[in-house]
């Protein structure tokens, strides 16, 4: 119910998030750490029919919930995957966009993770990551957020050009890493 809840909109900001990684139909996405598939709906339209969508998590339940979605929903281009925690288990150079939303200040190798989700990026591939503000009122508790900068510095690690983008969210931001 938290993952879904329709208030989620009004601070999560989706449709801006997702006009954030112009995505062109056709396109491949990934979205890392997808839960119960908040963003699919969004990221299978912008992909359109001919695209495709993969949604990743650790937790088996979460991946079973997807999939019910995607058919309940009529998503048929979504593909829900199980993966582990410290691998996105992406192909090389098979996505042309990626998604992280409020997963990354759970990581624990955050450089080896972003070598890994760039090495699954076409060239100019995106890799997008939405996490929470130092001063956000919602999210984990402070001391485990981290600044846009340390995110940048990750993705920029694993040899993308990086930047925070120009679009406000109420309590996170944006981290764009290119190929």
């Amino acid at each position: 119910a938290r993952f879904d809840d329709p208030a989620r909109d009004a601070w999560q900001k989706p449709d801006e998030v997702v006009a954030a990684m112009a995505i062109a139909p056709g396109m491949t996405v990934a979205d890392v750490g997808a839960g119960t598939g908040y963003f699919e709906g969004r990221l299978s339209a912008a992909v359109g029919a001919k695209g495709a969508v993969i949604a990743t998590d650790l937790e088996p339940d979460m991946v079973r919930y997807m999939t019910e979605r995607a058919t309940r929903e009529g998503i048929a281009n979504l593909h829900a995957q199980l993966t582990p925690p410290e691998d996105p288990k992406l192909a090389a150079g098979s996505v042309d966009r990626i998604l992280v939303v409020d997963v990354w200040h759970h990581l624990g190798d955050r450089r080896a993770y972003a070598a890994k989700l760039a090495a699954g990026l076409r060239p100019g591939g995106m890799i997008a990551i939405v996490d929470f503000k130092l001063d956000a009122t919602r999210g984990p508790p402070p001391k485990h957020r981290l600044p846009a900068d340390a995110i940048a510095a990750d993705l920029a690690a694993a040899g993308l050009a990086t930047e925070v983008s120009t679009i406000e969210l109420p309590d996170q931001y944006i981290v764009i890493g290119k190929r």
